[in-house]
């Protein structure tokens, strides 16, 4: 039977895929580390992972035990707070969030959560769910769509699009806009895979069918500080453009519908749901759209 301390050196090297990481983790020398997995393949009769120097990579059957592995250490984890005064907040989470999520709906969350141990990663849509898939993270909140039959994904909150433009731009002061309007006009997108680009090729690129140039950039701020210098026009969510629209940095264009889309929370599966996660998950629902 294994024992604890070689699940745990296990999952830490799942994760980090390197000695000195997970040394650093679990407090052990690298060799105490090494030893530790070598005791653990020994007792399974089989390798968990390919040695391809300087890295362990996790093989089929590392995989198989990973989920296993991490639930045990998180259960043994979630006794030790019941009794150590420090209630459900207590302990370490590593959460990912897509970039309008962690810029503008993280912050207020992680301010209620202090006493938490919380590492946030930020990625698009796509990465992000990649990452849970591996168990490289706990959870997930999402802009787009999750692509993967091996995650849970939870409703959350509703967000606005808005196409928005420099209060120069030709639109900014024009009459009822069409799509043969729209079609005109340069765009700034996202990169592929992330939610704001879905949103952008599901909904508005076959009613307007840019014919001018598209400008992608793989950052949010980067796209909306673009619109702000008339590079052309965007779709992004209110959230992100709240400030810039009261200021009068941006304007929103009036195309006589709403759009909007759902933000959601992925976890894995097989992923055990310990006293702090469900009580991080619990603030989530609770935090409402802000206006």
């Amino acid at each position: 039977m294994p024992s604890l301390r070689q699940l745990r050196v296990f999952a830490s090297l799942a994760r980090h895929g390197n000695l000195g990481d997970t040394a650093q983790e679990v407090c052990l020398s690298k060799g105490a580390v090494s030893q530790s997995l070598g005791e653990l393949e020994r007792r399974l009769g089989t390798p968990l992972f390919d040695r391809v120097h300087p890295h362990l990579k996790i093989n089929e059957q590392g995989r198989l035990l990973q989920p296993l592995a991490k639930e045990i250490v998180d259960r043994v984890e979630n006794i030790r707070h019941l009794f150590d005064g420090g209630g459900a907040h207590v302990g370490h989470l590593k959460i990912g969030a897509s970039q309008t999520i962690g810029n503008y709906l993280l912050p207020s969350l992680l301010a209620r959560m202090q006493q938490t141990d919380i590492a946030v990663e930020i990625q698009n849509t796509y990465d992000l769910c990649e990452m849970v898939g591996h168990f490289e993270l706990d959870l997930a909140l999402i802009e787009g769509a999750n692509h993967r039959e091996d995650l849970v994904s939870s409703a959350w909150l509703d967000d606005e699009m808005l196409v928005v433009a420099a209060p120069h731009h030709p639109l900014a002061q024009a009459g009822p806009i069409t799509p043969e309007h729209l079609a005109e006009c340069d765009w700034i997108v996202r990169e592929k895979h992330s939610g704001s680009r879905e949103q952008f090729d599901t909904e508005l690129a076959p009613l307007v069918a840019p014919k001018g140039r598209l400008l992608v950039l793989n950052a949010l701020e980067a796209v909306l500080s673009a619109a702000e210098n008339n590079l052309g026009l965007t779709f992004v969510s209110r959230l992100a453009v709240r400030q810039r629209l009261a200021s009068g940095q941006l304007v929103k264009l009036d195309l006589g519908r709403r759009y909007t889309r759902r933000l959601s929370l992925v976890w894995h599966k097989k992923k055990f749901h310990n006293a702090l996660m469900r009580s991080f998950i619990d603030q989530l629902r609770r935090l409402e759209m802000q206006e």
